[in-house]
């Protein structure tokens, strides 16, 4: 096993000498201060694992050599239990090889988050202000691994309240809402909403539909509605068409759909309510299959709750969009129940959603306006708390942004952003 020696002056420095020289999966054996700088002991993944590798051992070899005492992490029980393998006479045991990874593994993962204590330890004596913005970026609810390339990208010689107002721009010049020119009620087209039980389709689709009756009369709209398993699905959407008197439709199937269409194309605005459905359910497939399925015609809108947690988030956006069948656009709903709008927005901007509409209420039409994404992203810093149950104290920050990982497909604003 081709154990390294890196030196540097600050731990961020030899992580990177570590990352260029053996890789992103190099495994960290042991890290200490020395004089002038950070000693740390690596290996490449590659190397362990042929370390490990099933092989035969001659009966007279001499045995592999240890690796020497000054070495060895200061976790000691974790070493001698990984250096207990069970050997047969002339091979190496699986299960001896994979407690060897498993421990390996283990005292990587703590050797990880001590360095994240010196990297955060480091940011605060070289750049306090950049440690006092990263506190603010992360209670507004954006992601670690937002915060930490929105910091990374940073320009020089910035202080706090001018790196503040760059980050907002950068994060206006991020979030894609569409031009009131572009507004669906403006264009038409035949639209579906679509998203998890709950998030407000049918409400919403009634607002998009009194909208279009304000603005291009009542005979220049249709709701449909596919939503055949809730009980009153169909009746709740009839209710609104009475009130706006528009007609509502209901299809079963493909060819429903197709037929209706086809009868409606001289209409301006045909909405089309979805069953609401898990992001985890098989049916979303056959969803997207019925609704894509017309060359292009039905325009599918996402809908996303702003009191959902971010990683459920995440889950909802790669199940509603992928690369064969992408959404065409989001709403962001039940604004008006969410603490802060920092993670709906996160995931917004990293998964490059073009944002339609905000609602925020059960009025229809009055609660649904369109996007502004500078009152989007100031709203968002304002509804910063930091007296809150959820936020990290100071000795725990290291913790998370060592355990945030991935790089963020942001572009900054021109001229740096900031006037």
């Amino acid at each position: 096993m081709n154990v390294r020696k890196f030196y540097a002056s600050s731990t961020r420095d030899a992580l990177r000498q570590v990352r260029d020289i053996l890789g992103a999966d190099a495994i960290i054996l042991s890290n200490r201060q020395v004089v002038g700088g950070i000693e740390i002991m690596a290996v490449a993944d590659q190397d362990l694992a042929a370390s490990v590798a099933p092989a035969t051992v001659a009966p007279n070899a001499a045995p592999a050599a240890s690796v020497p005492a000054d070495t060895t992490p200061a976790i000691p029980s974790q070493v001698e239990s990984a250096a207990r393998p069970v050997m047969s006479e002339n091979t190496v045991s699986p299960q001896a090889m994979m407690d060897i990874i498993r421990e390996i593994k283990c005292l990587r993962g703590m050797v990880e988050g001590q360095l994240s204590g010196f990297a955060w330890g480091d940011l605060h004596r070289r750049e306090p202000f950049k440690a006092d913005m990263l506190r603010v970026l992360l209670a507004v609810g954006l992601s670690p691994a937002l915060s930490r390339q929105l910091l990374g990208r940073l320009p020089p010689k910035f202080d706090y309240n001018k790196g503040m107002r760059w980050i907002k721009a950068a994060l206006v010049h991020n979030l894609r809402v569409v031009k009131p020119e572009d507004d669906l009620i403006e264009k038409g087209g035949v639209f579906a909403l679509v998203g998890p039980t709950g998030v407000g389709k049918t409400t919403t689709v009634a607002k998009l539909a009194a909208r279009c009756t304000l603005k291009h009369g009542a005979a220049s709209v249709v709701m449909m509605t596919t939503d055949s398993y809730r009980i009153g699905a169909h009746e709740q959407l009839r209710i609104y068409g009475n009130i706006l008197g528009v007609p509502v439709y209901a299809v079963k199937n493909e060819s429903d759909l197709l037929l209706t269409l086809a009868d409606l194309r001289h209409k301006h605005l045909v909405l089309i309510d979805t069953v609401g459905m898990n992001q985890r359910d098989r049916r979303v497939a056959d969803q997207v299959a019925l609704l894509c399925g017309h060359g292009g015609r039905v325009k599918r809108l996402l809908l996303l709750s702003a009191i959902s947690q971010g990683d459920a988030l995440d889950d909802v956006v790669r199940a509603y969009n992928n690369a064969t069948a992408p959404v065409d656009g989001c709403i962001l709903t039940k604004a008006d129940e969410a603490v802060s709008t920092g993670s709906i927005l996160d995931v917004i901007i990293r998964h490059r959603l073009m944002l339609y509409y905000v609602t925020n209420g059960q009025r229809v039409p009055e609660d649904m306006h369109l996007a502004n994404a500078h009152y989007l992203i100031d709203r968002s810093f304002k509804a910063a708390r930091d007296a809150s149950p959820f936020t990290l104290n100071e000795s725990e920050y290291p913790l998370t942004m060592g355990s945030a990982r991935g790089d963020i497909a942001v572009t900054t604003p021109s001229r740096g952003g900031v006037a």
